[in-house]
């Protein structure tokens, strides 16, 4: 919540009653945001002003939640005595004669510093002060995301497999538990943010939170740095995480292992361990999709009359493909499940492509037998009808 909202009136600013619907709320702006707009008003800094006060209003009261909190926190305040007497801080203010608390000074940034903003963290805020009680403890902070990177080979990225990774990440110093602090020390609590490690600008009557310059956020200062992390309060730990790779896993895949990253703080959860495969080329296999891909070498005589091909498959096994006669160059026949297997549990098939042989070499016995071959086929020109389309 921030303090500035509670010494304006967001529904004055807008000309709507507290009461107002949220579509009134919206027409009402809609209209003075025309009107005030600094590209239909240039040079008039009083009309650049009003707009900006319109716009801060709406994002509170167009907000449900905004509003709920900014309606409590006013009602509140407004009732408890010299804190909005003259809709400002007037009257005995928080910490003077008859203000709230009945003279006790409350500090603002016990009040508005808290790290979620509600309601009820200011009246934590406030109770906590007044009970002799200190600042509250800062929230738990997630661990960092951590990336690493493995090679695996073609069948273990078809198969799965679980490998180990060793992983250097941000941790807390041995030395210091993560204090900072050099042994026999503590850290003392920023007297500039009051150990929340954050700070409030304000940008044109926008209030901005930023991390504390003081502390760099971390809302202690340590006098006596740790030699170890000069006082980081934060090292390196290195540790070996077993990491499964799911079966059927493709190159350049991103591989998300949820609460392997870093540890946490104060208590947060660790963050995610995201492993980016690389899957290395296999001398006969490829890759399309689901399906693998693999060439077969057939000969002339197997093209041409037909027969059985044994064609290889993963893992070091084989199937059986019946080829017809008259069987092209480049044809390719579908073998089914014997692909990459998928998340349903279902496998891709594998696709055999034909490369007909021709011999390079030939005996007397073999060239004599091919010309007899070509004398009973006849005289059939394969090239006719392309020579003929040449011509058109």
């Amino acid at each position: 919540m921030n303090k500035d909202w509670l010494e304006k009136d967001f529904y004055k600013v807008l000309g709507v009653d507290k009461g107002a619907s949220a579509d009134e709320i919206k027409k009402k702006y809609r209209k003075l945001a025309r009107e005030l707009h600094p590209d239909k008003n240039p040079g008039d800094a009083k009309a650049e002003e009003r707009f900006k006060e319109v716009s801060e209003a709406y994002d509170v009261l167009s907000d449900d939640k905004k509003r709920s909190e900014y309606d409590e926190a006013r009602t509140l305040f407004a009732s408890g005595g010299g804190g909005f007497g003259g809709g400002g801080f007037g009257g005995g203010g928080f910490g003077g004669p008859g203000g709230f608390g009945g003279g006790t000074t409350y500090d603002f940034g016990d009040v508005f510093g808290a790290d979620e903003g509600g309601l009820g963290d200011i009246l934590g805020g406030i109770f906590n002060r007044g009970r002799g009680g200190g600042r509250r403890a800062q929230a738990p902070r997630r661990g960092q995301d951590v990336e690493s990177e493995i090679t695996l080979g073609f069948n273990d990225a078809l198969d799965g497999v679980t490998v180990p990774l060793r992983l250097a990440s941000d941790a807390a110093c041995d030395s210091c538990k993560g204090t900072g602090a050099r042994a026999g020390t503590v850290p003392r609590v920023c007297p500039n943010c009051q150990g929340s490690g954050q700070t409030t600008r304000n940008a044109g009557g926008f209030a901005f939170a930023e991390p504390c310059a003081a502390c760099a956020g971390r809302g202690l200062i340590v006098d006596d740095p740790c030699p170890t992390c000069h006082g980081s309060g934060r090292g390196v730990s290195t540790r070996t995480v077993q990491a499964r790779i799911p079966a059927g896993v493709k190159d350049g895949a991103r591989i998300r292992l949820k609460g392997k990253g870093a540890p946490g703080e104060r208590g947060g959860p660790n963050g995610d361990l995201y492993v980016i495969v690389h899957v290395t080329s296999h001398p006969v296999f490829g890759r399309k999709g689901d399906n693998l891909t693999v060439t077969v070498p057939v000969t002339f005589a197997e093209a041409t009359l037909g027969g059985q091909v044994v064609v290889p498959t993963p893992g070091g096994s084989t199937v059986t493909l019946k080829i017809p006669a008259g069987t092209a160059n480049g044809r390719t026949f579908r073998v089914r499940g014997k692909g990459v297997a998928r998340k349903d549990g279902t496998k891709g098939d594998l696709l055999a492509t034909v490369d007909v042989q021709v011999p390079t070499a030939m005996s007397d016995e073999a060239r004599e037998a091919l010309e007899k071959f070509v004398e009973a086929h006849g005289e059939d020109d394969p090239r006719k009808d392309l020579l003929e389309a040449a011509k058109a």
